[in-house]
């Protein structure tokens, strides 16, 4: 278990520059956390390069993209992609003429997962054939970034992987059952992990999650060399989630949304930063805030805690622009509810004797279980309730900010060196937000 260690100051640092090279080690898909990093990098000048997952052809084989896919790629990135496929995981691998795990998994049913059992041999096959896949075309896509490094340059990896839930169709049945259910829908998340399936999406979790860090240092190693060599830095930064500090009654209390699966493999993806600190290579990864994401909003709940950010910002210093996000969320309210009772909806939540025995650090991530499910479920739809507009919500004006704020903490905490594992607590995020429009 990683000590948790907060990020208390603004870092100001900058080692990255115009003519500098920022990489990003994943593909833009929609609103998250990638975007405030490249924003940033773009501010300093610096050439952006990045990566394709590549798509699936109609057999399920993994190409390039096409042209115009490649041309869409690059508009929306806002700079070269490297067209070499580096989807992650092995969900869709096999050796010649054996089934990947997906197939193996397309007979499961709601009725019988929990007993069906998988050939872990195989499986084993399968995910030595998707690393082999992956560790080929990350040392081909790394060569062509080679080529778009000047010398004298400093480089920034940004590595933006994470998920590994194979697309099965039974599997959408589980998920709505263990991440939005509750009374009779209610599931187990501890079911889940103690099935095949479950162990199954454990291992994709860490081979996309966590080992994509390792193998992008590795596969970088030769670039490292030389641009150190040559008197330059390199650094790799990443994205965690271990729970977030928010105010609760007045103080900064890490919590966490429960359950989340793809915890275990973020603490593996702490591990692999924590190593390469210690060999000299400065890999760091940031832990942020709960925010609503694309793939987030499959977490009924995970949105709750970014409502106390709102306090924050007047609490760390926050004057007119703090008022104007007070009264931007109030706007997204109905007729007759005031964003004061809905905070104070949210204080009751946190305070709430179910929510607050998840608050344990040492046994993150922790199940589910049906007294949290009505709890948070039953909050969180109360809230969406609220709002004028499903489609407008004030999560997603708080997510934008979030992003914001943790773009530059994130950019210039890299170029400090601060840790191989560090928390983006509101508390930070709120001060950089006010510092940036004071």
């Amino acid at each position: 278990m990683t000590e948790l260690t907060p990020l208390r100051h603004i870092p100001t640092a900058n080692v990255f520059r115009k003519g500098d090279v920022f990489v990003l080690f994943g593909e833009l898909f929609g609103r998250g956390y990638a975007n405030g990093l490249v924003d940033e990098a773009r501010s300093a000048g610096m050439t952006i390069v990045g990566i394709t997952v590549g798509r699936r052809d109609e057999g399920g084989a993994l190409r390039a993209l096409s042209a115009e896919e490649h041309l869409e790629a690059e508009e929306k990135l806002g700079g070269r992609i490297i067209n070499v496929p580096l989807m992650a995981g092995f969900d869709m691998d096999a050796p010649e003429g054996e089934q990947n795990p997906t197939e193996m998994l397309a007979g499961i049913r709601l009725q019988t997962w929990q007993e069906d059992k998988l050939d872990w041999e195989k499986i084993e096959r399968c995910r030595e054939a998707g690393v082999r896949r992956f560790t080929t075309s990350a040392a081909q896509a790394m060569d062509e970034i080679d080529k778009l490094i000047p010398a004298g340059a400093n480089v920034f990896f940004a590595h933006t992987m994470a998920g590994g839930i194979p697309k099965i169709k039974a599997f959408l049945a589980i998920a709505n059952r263990i991440y939005k259910g509750r009374g009779e829908r209610f599931m187990s998340s501890r079911a889940l992990l103690e099935s095949d399936l479950g162990k199954l999406i454990l291992m994709n979790f860490d081979e996309v999650t966590a080992n994509t860090l390792k193998y992008l240092i590795d596969a970088s190693s030769k670039i490292r060399t030389r641009v150190e060599q040559a008197g330059g830095e390199v650094r790799y930064t990443a994205y965690g989630y271990h729970g977030t500090e928010i105010l609760i009654k007045g103080e900064y209390v890490w919590q966490t949304y429960t359950n989340y699966t793809q915890g275990y493999a973020k603490m593996r993806l702490e591990s692999v930063a924590q190593a390469a600190w210690k060999s000299g290579v400065f890999a760091t990864v940031f832990n942020c805030p709960e925010i609503r994401t694309n793939s987030s909003d499959i977490f009924v709940g995970v949105e709750l805690s970014l409502f106390p950010l709102l306090i924050a910002l007047k609490k760390e210093g926050g004057g007119a622009w703090a008022d104007r996000q007070w009264q931007i969320c109030q706007d997204l309210l109905g007729e007759g509810t005031s964003l004061a009772s809905l905070l104070a909806t949210i204080e009751q939540y946190n305070n709430d004797p179910t929510s607050a025995q998840f608050r344990n650090f040492e046994a993150w991530p922790m199940d589910n279980t049906p007294a949290l499910a009505e709890v948070m479920i039953g909050t969180s739809e109360a809230i969406t309730g609220l709002h004028k507009d499903k489609k407008a919500l004030i999560t997603d004006h708080l997510s934008s900010l979030v992003l914001e704020g943790a773009g530059p903490l994130m950019f210039h905490g890299a170029s400090e060196k601060i840790a191989p594992v560090v928390w983006l607590n509101h508390d930070i995020i709120a001060r950089q937000l006010n510092a940036l429009h004071p």
